[in-house]
């Protein structure tokens, strides 16, 4: 849109000076912390029209550093207002003034809280993304809030159906530094200086401290100057304010081949009242030490303290799987095949938000081109990024909530569509997430059927004017192998939108990005020489309108 600037977008840039940087004349990542939570907090009191808060800052991968004389760029705004929080969007680039060029360095996402005067409470408005990014951003911030509630109980589920062994019970190595050598303890008496204009501690300033104790703690077990590479999720659990006393606890909680987790907390307490601290912070970073050709030296064996000490000795073992099974799943290229991602306990979570994430991505978009209309059933089609796209959509006469029951169940898909046999329920992961061996008629020319292993991700609307969701895409699994009898299909994002537009009348949209297997069948219908997509979708209103009345009937049960 040209001329369009989003209400809430705030911008900074900084030129970085000896005063910014850290021991390798580079900007430090405390100073760079500050920075993004003013911007951030600054969009975020833009949408509110009130003083705001940190209430959480998602992880953060740092890809380049930034040196003395160059200018960090930091753009903030509101992605999406809940009741009395709101999920800010940062992305932070820096730029060399003597050439013009300009790198990214990280994309930060973080949770502001509305505080009015007691004893109101602040109801946020809406935001109306316009903008084709801003309604991507708008639609997954729903999904990336629902992961920051759910992280605490996936690390929980590894550790207990899944127990992750470190590497360095398995690592040879001639240095072996005892845990309880890194600890780091500091304290900081809050000052005016350290206070935002609320009269709270400045949350840029804590996180600041927060990873200047790391560093210190990282660079005991490494003996050298170690490199911030990676921060999770930083999570104020309550405020502090000028006269605090904030005590600062650090320890390296394991020791990889080449990287290793410092685990940091914060407790403050008032003037002569020790005895009474309480817990308002935590996070969990990442260092490497990098060598003069800038790749990671092998670290010391960590040996944990017993008790506590193991436990976070395992848990950060547990982090690390996730961090890596997380990033496999957000990095797999849709060229790559298989496109399947495999499918265990740890990531879970993650691709479950993947799922529901590409497809909202892709309901999103605004290139939609309408190929084909008959007896009210649409067919649309985009074409981007070298990948084929259709969407079809029509219009029926039932609840949304009742649609979206009956077409979230693979098991009476063959019910309306003429391409599915049978679908068996594998696994039923959690109330939103199913995994299914689905069979389905071959429609190329090989004579075997095909056959796929589909996680089918399901969401309410978490708003008004948000649609049910139901998200497919393959994965694998061990118990799920490759048949003979079959040819192994995949999926790489499919599902339904479903909108209640009126009380009565509700907008059904299927979607489905085109894989190898299926492209031939799609391109045929929307050439216009089959018209099996119409004559589905014609059987699958008559299927809704059949049985949407026993689905009432449940409903009622509930």
């Amino acid at each position: 849109m040209e001329g369009y600037r989003n209400a809430t977008e705030v911008q900074m840039s900084q030129l970085v000076l000896p005063c910014h940087t850290n021991y390798h004349g580079e900007l430090s990542i405390g100073q760079l912390l500050k920075w993004i939570d003013t911007a951030a907090c600054l969009s975020a009191e833009r949408h509110a029209g009130c003083p705001c808060v940190t209430a959480s800052v998602d992880d953060i991968y740092f890809e380049h550093t930034i040196s003395v004389g160059q200018v960090v760029n930091i753009k903030a705004k509101v992605n999406r207002a809940f009741n009395s929080s709101m999920e800010v969007g940062i992305q932070v680039s820096y730029e060399d003034l003597c050439n013009g060029k300009q790198w990214n360095v990280c994309k930060a996402y973080a949770t502001f809280v509305a505080q009015g005067k007691p004893p109101a409470k602040i109801k946020l408005k809406l935001l109306v993304p316009q903008t084709e990014e801003e309604k991507i951003e708008y639609s997954i911030a729903a999904e990336r809030r629902r992961m920051r509630l759910a992280h605490t109980d996936t690390i929980k589920d590894l550790l207990t159906n899944s127990p992750v062994h470190s590497e360095g019970e398995n690592r040879e190595c001639n240095t072996v530094v005892p845990a309880e050598k890194t600890r780091v303890e500091s304290v900081e008496l809050i000052l005016p200086p350290h206070a935002n204009h609320q009269g709270n501690t400045f949350g840029g300033q804590i996180m600041a401290w927060m990873e200047n104790v790391a560093t210190i703690a990282a660079s005991r077990l490494c003996r050298a100057h170690p490199t911030l590479k990676t921060i999770e999720m930083f999570h104020f659990r309550g405020p502090s304010q000028v006269g605090d006393r904030l005590l600062f606890k650090a320890i390296v909680n394991n020791a990889f081949k080449n990287s290793m987790e410092v685990g940091v907390c914060v407790e403050a307490y008032g003037h002569e009242m020790e005895v009474s601290r309480r817990h308002i912070n935590s996070a969990f970073m990442t260092f490497v030490v990098l060598n003069g050709g800038g790749q990671p030296c092998t670290l010391p064996v960590l040996k944990p303290e017993p008790g506590d000490g193991e436990r976070r000795y395992k848990e950060a073992s547990a982090r690390k799987k996730i961090r890596l099974d997380r990033k496999y799943v957000i990095s797999c290229k849709h060229t790559e095949v298989p496109l399947s991602v495999p499918w265990d306990q740890s990531n879970k979570v993650y691709l479950s938000y993947n799922n529901v994430s590409a497809l909202k991505t892709l309901v999103a978009k605004a290139n939609w081109v309408l190929a084909s209309e008959r007896d009210k059933v649409k067919m649309y089609m985009l074409e981007e990024d070298k990948f084929l796209s259709i969407r079809i959509e029509m219009t029926v006469c039932i609840d949304a909530k009742q649609a979206f029951l009956l077409l979230s169940d693979m098991r009476r898909r063959h019910e309306w569509d003429e391409h599915s046999v049978r679908a068996e329920l594998v696994q039923q992961v959690d109330k939103d997430d199913v995994i299914y061996h689905v069979i389905s008629r071959t429609i190329s020319e090989e004579n075997k059927p095909q056959d796929f292993v589909i996680l089918a991700s399901q969401r309410e609307p978490c708003s008004k004017g948000d649609p049910y969701v139901v998200a497919f895409r393959s994965v694998t699994l061990p118990t799920q192998p490759a048949q003979p009898e079959y040819t192994r299909g995949e999926i790489l994002c499919s599902g339904f939108c479903i909108w209640q537009e009126t009380e009565e009348l509700t907008k059904v949209s299927y979607y489905n990005q085109a894989t190898p297997g299926v492209l031939a069948y799609i391109t045929t219908n929307i050439a216009g020489l089959s018209s099996s997509f119409h004559s589905t979708f014609q059987a699958c209103e008559q299927f809704l309108q059949k049985h949407k009345d026993d689905v009432s009937v449940r409903l009622q049960n509930l």
